[in-house]
Formats: C-alpha cells, sequence, structure tokens
C-alpha cells in the first residue's frame, strides 16, 4: 500500500479520534457551560405584540400603537450567534513534551472542544496558526467539516518558520475580524530568545501587554497557557547538551547542580509571574494548562467563574 495512503489513514485515525474524545467531553462535561457564558452580541427585534401590565414602557413600539390606536411592545430575541477564532502558536518549543502527550496535542484537543461546543450551539469557528509568521488562517465557519478541517490543522500543519511572534498574530485577527468575536489564544508564551529553558523569557515587553489590551477591546480574549513540567524542574542526569527548539542554540548543562536547578526553577516561576501580572493588568482572562494535568477541569473552572462574573 503507497506511503500516502498510510499517512492518510492515520490522520483521519487521529483526527477522529481526537473528534470522539472532544464530544463526549463537550456532551458529559461542558453542558451548557459555553452557551451560558457567551452570550450573544445583542438582540434583534423579532415581533410586537399588546402591551400587557408589567411591560417595560421602554419598549412601546409607538408607530404601532399610533396605527392601531392600542398600546404595543417590541418583543426581542438575543442575536445569539457568535464567531469564535481559535489562535494556536505553531512555534517549535510547542513540540515538546514529557509525558505522553506535547503542547501542540494538548493544544489541539484544547481546539477541537472549543469548537465543538461552538458548532454544537451553531456558532462560526475560525483558525489562525502562527509561528513568527502567519502560517494559516481558516476564516470562521459552521458546521461539522470546519471543526474537523481545524483539528485536522492544528494537528499536522507543518509551519515553516519555527519562532514566536504573538503581536503579530493579534494585530492580523484585529485587521480581518470585522465585527467582535471570542479569541482563544493557545501558547506556551515561550520566545524564541536564545537559549531559553536556562534564561527562559516571555515577551514582556510593553508591545505584547499593549497589544493585549487593544485587543481584548475589540474582542472577547481568553489566554490558554499551555506548559510541561520539565519546563519547570530539570532532572538530575548529570551534563547534557540542551538545544533551543526555537532558535536552535545548544549549551553544555551540568543538571547534577542542585544551585542551577534551583535557580533554573526560580527563572520560571518568575516568567509566569510576570506573564500573569501582565494579562491582568490588561484586563485578560488567563488559563494555564500543563500536559501532565487533564484540561477539562481548567475550562470547566473557568466557564464557572467566567458565570459567576456577570
Amino acid at each position: 500500500m503507497p506511503e500516502s495512503v498510510e499517512v492518510t489513514r492515520e490522520i483521519l485515525r487521529k483526527v477522529r479520534q481526537v473528534e470522539i474524545r472532544s464530544r463526549r467531553f463537550v456532551t458529559e462535561t461542558m453542558g451548557g457551560a459555553y452557551q451560558s457564558v457567551f452570550k450573544g452580541q445583542g438582540m434583534d427585534l423579532e415581533d410586537v405584540r399588546e402591551y400587557a401590565t408589567g411591560d417595560d414602557i421602554r419598549d412601546i413600539d409607538w408607530n404601532i400603537t399610533a396605527k392601531m390606536d392600542k398600546p404595543f411592545v417590541k418583543k426581542y430575541r438575543e442575536e445569539r450567534e457568535l464567531t469564535i477564532m481559535l489562535c494556536v502558536d505553531l512555534s517549535a518549543s510547542g513540540n515538546f513534551g514529557s509525558t505522553d502527550q506535547s503542547k501542540r496535542d494538548i493544544a489541539a484537543e484544547l481546539a477541537s472542544v472549543l469548537a465543538f461546543s461552538a458548532t454544537r450551539n451553531n456558532d462560526k469557528v475560525g483558525l489562525l496558526l502562527f509561528t513568527d509568521k502567519i502560517e494559516k488562517v481558516i476564516l470562521p465557519k459552521k458546521g461539522r467539516q470546519n471543526v474537523l478541517r481545524v483539528i485536522r490543522e492544528v494537528l499536522f500543519f507543518e509551519p515553516t518558520n519555527s519562532g514566536t511572534n504573538i503581536v503579530l498574530a493579534l494585530n492580523t485577527l484585529n485587521k480581518i475580524l470585522r465585527r467582535k468575536s471570542i479569541l482563544f489564544l493557545l501558547s506556551d508564551f515561550l520566545t524564541e530568545d536564545s537559549l531559553s529553558w536556562i534564561r527562559p523569557s516571555i515577551a514582556t515587553n510593553g508591545d505584547l501587554f499593549k497589544t493585549v489590551t487593544l485587543t481584548n477591546k475589540r474582542h472577547d480574549l481568553i489566554c490558554v497557557e499551555i506548559s510541561d513540567p520539565r519546563e519547570f524542574e530539570l532532572p538530575n542526569v548529570g551534563i547534557i547538551n540542551l538545544e533551543d527548539a526555537e532558535s536552535g542554540e545548544t549549551v553544555e548543562v551540568d543538571t547534577g547542580n542542585s544551585e542551577y536547578r534551583l535557580l533554573y526553577k526560580q527563572q520560571n516561576q518568575r516568567r509566569l509571574v510576570s506573564l500573569k501580572r501582565g494579562l491582568r493588568q490588561s484586563g485578560v482572562d488567563h488559563l494555564s494548562v500543563s500536559t501532565d494535568r487533564h484540561y477539562i477541569a481548567v475550562l470547566r473552572e473557568f466557564f464557572r467563574l467566567r458565570e459567576r462574573r456577570k
């Protein structure tokens, strides 16, 4: 059998696997959480009816009232249809995973759960894949086939670049999305800064958080930070050579040095504190997901807290 046929079958099997798992989570765990949290963008006039005791006089349609010589009020329905845009970081650091799943695998499953939740409510779903360039854009559409395409691209799309530019991704979304949308940014928030496992950095400069703030004013932006436990705890395995996934730079590291392992941990903790502080000051919701813990509990808690804030 040709290799291309086998590859295609493997892709379809993986996509189907993710679909089944995601649909189960959406049905059994998410329930109506998505719909209750993400309301429509406004109200559409549906009809008019005769005024009844208790109706708000502000809803009286004075033109119809004058014609019919008795009061009529406007009936509204919620404009339920929303646009969900998944903005997924495909930089090289996302391929890392010390468990049975990489950060990219987790991103694909998260994207799938969110996309099926949206489709279940007849909302549109789109996708933007980025590194330090825009790799691919799928404009928002409805339907299961569109969701399956989104899953396939997040799982198997091969980016041409390896770096990270979140500012570019958000600026692009601000240009292509004309109406207010719900944006989920899925990223590890690691830059291509050289030797990021030793001097782990995020784009904590003013440009990132300015762009995040601007984007959140135009849309509803939710940042999902995906990490792996090995990014916070170096194993004690002696002297090893490590390579930065995004820059390609290598360095020799003595992991047997307890002081170095502690410094590594502290630097990563400071990185996360800086990220959380910047996003909080920007007024953006922030979710932390790890490859060694199930993301459904995190999503469920996020929806619960959003519901309570209303």
